[in-house]
């Protein structure tokens, strides 16, 4: 990738005059995407290496709360693995040139929703389109 933008101000306010998904505008999230990867990456492998360092607690309330504890970075590590792992496909997405395009529509996602949730492949329409159907089928 070439040039990024810095900043996510620097982004919208040149998004006028760049086409959508410029090679300027796909760095800026693929700089930032990297970077959410490597944070992700430290925080799991420091919640892994707490559950391993935690010694199994000889009386019962001491039990409960390394339990609990455990449990949380249990949780923890799940919610971030899967995370970790759409991260990743919207690197992917980067590189085949479908990032910042909605999977069910082809339509533009926009900026500020990939600003706000870089790693959304529906646009916002098609999404509250999704949690409709979703909500109709639950009732």
């Amino acid at each position: 990738m070439s040039e990024s933008y810095k900043t996510e101000k620097e982004l919208l306010k040149n998004s006028q005059k760049d086409d959508y998904m410029s090679d300027k505008q796909l760095s800026f999230f693929e700089n930032r995407l990297k970077h959410d990867k490597d944070a992700l990456l430290k925080s799991i492998s420091s919640s892994k290496e707490e559950i391993a360092m935690d010694d199994d607690p000889s009386d019962e309330i001491d039990g409960a709360t390394y339990q609990e504890s455990r449990i949380r970075n249990l949780r923890l590590i799940e919610r971030q693995t899967k995370l970790l792992h759409k991260v990743e496909d919207a690197i992917d997405r980067i590189h085949s040139g479908e990032f910042g395009f909605c999977s069910k529509t082809g339509e533009e996602i926009g900026l500020p929703r990939l600003l706000a949730r870089p790693t959304a492949t529906l646009s916002i329409e098609a999404k509250e389109s999704q949690e409709s159907h979703e909500r109709t089928e639950a009732d």
